[in-house]
């Protein structure tokens, strides 16, 4: 007779179309019971649509098969995606004005998390000026039902969510007011099968207005991410956004200063092109832990423009995950 242990192992086996990752990966599994005419597995059906389903249920009779299994009952009930979605750190990436990179300082750090080995997920709430997709190269809309959304998978793994999966066409506009913009994130949140995750990123859109406001009285951040330029005027404009993650009692993991410098290994020499970093100096005054220092890549705009961002390879990106990782999981009483 079949083991508990290899019946469990076999379902796991099985990988959820679109999202790419198993079945207990996104919580799905409810209830396995072995009876004597075979096997009964119940499933949370959450953002499974119809199609979805039957190719689940073959999947794991065929897999199951190779227990010498004949027959396999499968079922699936209602349940919402938020009450599944098991996230260890939710980390937002704000910054007070647009133009300093924070987009791609939230797709390094999901890139660095998960090259350590932490599952993670970004939730793109940019929703007028998403460039997630574009970054990561993805082309396919997510899948789901009336109940959820399943996020899209990217070529490392990372589960990705964003407006501009739903669009038309990546160039569509979305001209829309507050309240459909503050909805929008708020159904990223809680209609998307997370499942378990360790990480899930959120890139913000720049300042300090409703979109932020949502996601920090909505979703429970565990820790903000700022990220500045050297320039004088974006150092006046972070401090505002530092304050206002502090009104509203939310830890910031630190400052992220991009674009600081351009190395040219040729000459062993680091050109300052937006005048002299000011990290340290920001991180000084305002109380709050100077993350990293990240300089110019033109690899790393090359790549992004090619949707390859999961290729681009600098010491860098690694500090950054080592540091929120040290962060968040390691010594939260550091957080301000």
């Amino acid at each position: 007779m079949v083991t508990e242990q290899a019946l469990n192992d076999a379902v796991k086996t099985v990988i959820v179309p679109g999202v790419e990752r198993s079945l207990d990966d996104l919580n799905l599994i409810q209830k396995i019971t072995i009876r004597e005419d075979g096997v009964e597995i119940a499933l949370a059906n959450a953002a499974l649509g119809v199609e979805v389903q039957e190719y689940l249920t073959d999947s794991l009779r065929a897999a199951l098969a190779a227990l010498k299994i004949k027959t396999v009952t499968v079922t699936y009930h209602e349940v919402k995606p938020i009450d599944l979605n098991h996230i260890t750190h939710v980390v937002a990436v704000m910054s007070g004005k647009g133009g300093v990179g924070k987009s791609s300082v939230s797709a390094m750090l999901a890139v660095a998390l998960n090259r350590a080995g932490k599952s993670t997920g970004i939730l793109d709430a940019d929703i007028t000026g998403s460039s997630m997709p574009k970054m990561f190269g993805l082309k396919n809309r997510p899948l789901g039902s009336e109940n959820g959304i399943l996020p899209v998978a990217s070529a490392s793994g990372i589960s990705i969510i964003s407006m501009n999966l739903m669009l038309p066409e990546q160039e569509s506009a979305v001209i829309w007011r507050a309240p459909l913009l503050t909805k929008a994130i708020q159904q990223f949140w809680g209609e998307v099968l997370w499942g378990k995750l360790d990480y899930l990123i959120i890139d913000l859109p720049p300042g300090t207005a409703d979109a932020p406001l949502t996601v920090m009285q909505s979703i429970p951040i565990q820790g903000v991410i700022i990220v500045s330029t050297p320039q004088s005027l974006v150092e006046m404009i972070v401090k505002k956004a530092v304050n206002m993650a502090q009104k509203m009692q939310k830890p910031i993991l630190g400052i992220v200063e991009n674009m600081s410098y351009f190395y040219v290994p040729e000459l062993k020499k680091k050109y300052e092109l937006f005048g002299k970093s000011k990290g340290a100096a920001l991180a000084k005054d305002t109380g709050v832990p100077l993350l990293a220092i990240l300089p110019i890549e033109p690899d790393l705009a090359r790549l992004a423009d090619e949707g390859k961002i999961e290729l681009y390879e600098a010491p860098s990106v690694k500090l950054l995950g080592e540091a929120v990782i040290q962060a968040v999981e390691k010594k939260p009483e550091t957080l301000k």
